[in-house]
């Protein structure tokens, strides 16, 4: 079968390829604007990606098109398509009913943390011989691909509540009926599709209310904007987890210096060396320990296996130290994801300084939604940079203003220049961006290489 996927360079669309492609099918598709890590996995797949949305891609037909979110009407092929007879669906829809339905899904959600749990819980599983299927939003390193159907029963998937497409606007992750579900946390996003909050808490209410009897719901404890959800029409038993020993969840995990301890309850579960740090990660391992547990990984083998991960990509991934400096790209996007991201460098690096090279590329950021948590959280760094992103309507600079070290520049190349001069060795420089930001990484390399 000839499978064409419209925007197939989205993580998503893209893992779906990937999925089509191991499958057995012949895959196409195309997109706009493609950058790796999602452009290098296509090619190694040995995927035909065109440039563009013209109508000439339906020629010849292909057996089915999967239409990605970011498709609208208006586009060439997407009017070609809905006057042609050719079959199409969404890529939830494809995944839900060719790959999903005879595996145990192992979900996760929630506004953060879900790349790097979904990761982390795909190696448990891995590491202890289930051969897991998985589609994540990043690529994890363990595995260098962000999607693979495994051989198998479990399936974990990143469950994110965007929308499927133009023509199906219910949260992506209402498809998938996962039988194991984790919701890592839940806060504003996405507001290029949502007017509020309690619009997504509707679409996260329905996920709930869809877990079998016979499943489980792995829920941080006490998240304000979950917690209602919970209070009713729950039909899943719940197990909770946190970071912070006093909230009484059931499960604890502590990020102590280079250690991750566990305890279930009072007891103590164990601890490791582990590669990440920070709160958040601390929560997020625990998250896929408890979920591991659901398919039979005792915590002991869970553990060895966070002690034994490689981390993902764009996850405050180390690109390399030039001139002494560490050079760090991280997704983080979202206010919370930024002061979570930048305590957790501090805990990795005390002594040195952190300076923030950041693009507010996001729908949400772009909409001012988050304009005046940003200053705030950037006061974790020593100093950053901010790009001011073209046509934007609100006054960046007035929302910065009184943030300490924080200046705004319109092009990376500036950017660029100032850190290269700025940056001192034993100084971390975190490039913070959910796109390529201008190829800002191989530059900042470059430059900081040549500056001493």
């Amino acid at each position: 079968m000839h499978v064409h996927i419209l925007g197939i360079c989205g993580t998503f669309m893209g893992g779906v390829a990937a999925l089509a492609r191991s499958a057995g099918h012949r895959v196409s598709g195309s997109d706009r604007g493609v950058y790796p890590p999602m452009s290098d996995q296509l090619a190694a797949l040995g995927i035909d990606v065109m440039e563009g949305y013209d109508a000439e891609q339906l020629e010849p037909a292909p057996d089915v098109v999967l239409v990605g979110n970011v498709m609208t009407r208006g586009l060439p092929v997407v009017e070609a398509l809905l006057n042609s007879r050719i079959p199409y669906t969404s890529g939830p829809d494809w995944l839900a009913r060719e790959v999903l339905r005879d595996r145990h899904v192992l979900a996760v959600a929630g506004t953060h943390g879900k790349t790097t749990t979904a990761s982390l819980l795909a190696w448990i599983l891995e590491a202890n011989g289930q051969s897991p299927g998985f589609l994540i939003g990043g690529v994890p390193n363990d595995f260098g691909v962000s999607a693979r159907l495994g051989e198998g029963e479990p399936f974990v998937i990143e469950a994110d509540e965007y929308d499927t497409a133009f023509f199906d606007k219910r949260a992506k992750f209402l498809l998938y009926r996962p039988r194991t579900l984790v919701i890592n946390n839940l806060e504003f996003d996405h507001a290029d599709i949502y007017p509020d909050l309690a619009a997504i808490q509707r679409q996260f209410h329905q996920l709930i209310r869809a877990l079998p009897g016979g499943g489980r719901l792995v829920v941080r404890a006490g998240e304000v904007n979950l917690d209602p959800l919970l209070a009713h029409d729950v039909w899943t038993p719940q197990t909770s987890f946190s970071s912070d020993p006093a909230a009484g969840a059931d499960w604890t995990g502590i990020a102590q210096g280079a250690q991750l301890v566990v305890q279930h309850g009072a007891a103590a579960a164990g601890a490791v060396d582990w590669p990440l740090t920070g709160a958040h990660n601390a929560e997020n391992a625990t998250a896929a320990l408890i979920a591991a547990g659901e398919v039979g990984i005792a915590p002991a083998q869970a553990l060895d296996a966070i002690r034994r991960f490689s981390g993902v990509k764009r996850r405050l991934e180390l690109r390399g130290t030039f001139s002494g400096v560490e050079l760090y790209d991280d997704f983080a996007h979202h206010p919370t994801a930024i002061t979570r991201t930048l305590a957790g460098i501090r805990a990795r690096s005390p002594d040195g300084r952190v300076l923030v090279a950041l693009e507010p590329r996001s729908h949400t950021m772009r909409m001012g939604v988050h304009r005046n948590a940003l200053g705030p959280a950037l006061a974790g760094a020593d100093r950053a940079w901010v790009l001011r992103p073209e046509n934007l309507d609100w006054d960046l600079d007035g929302a910065l203003a009184g943030s300490g070290a924080v200046v705004v520049r319109d092009e990376v190349a500036q950017i660029v220049a100032e850190i290269a001069a700025d940056a001192l060795p034993g100084d971390c420089v975190v490039v913070m961006s959910n796109g390529g930001f201008g190829g800002i990484h191989e530059r900042l390399a470059q430059s900081l290489s040549a500056a001493r």
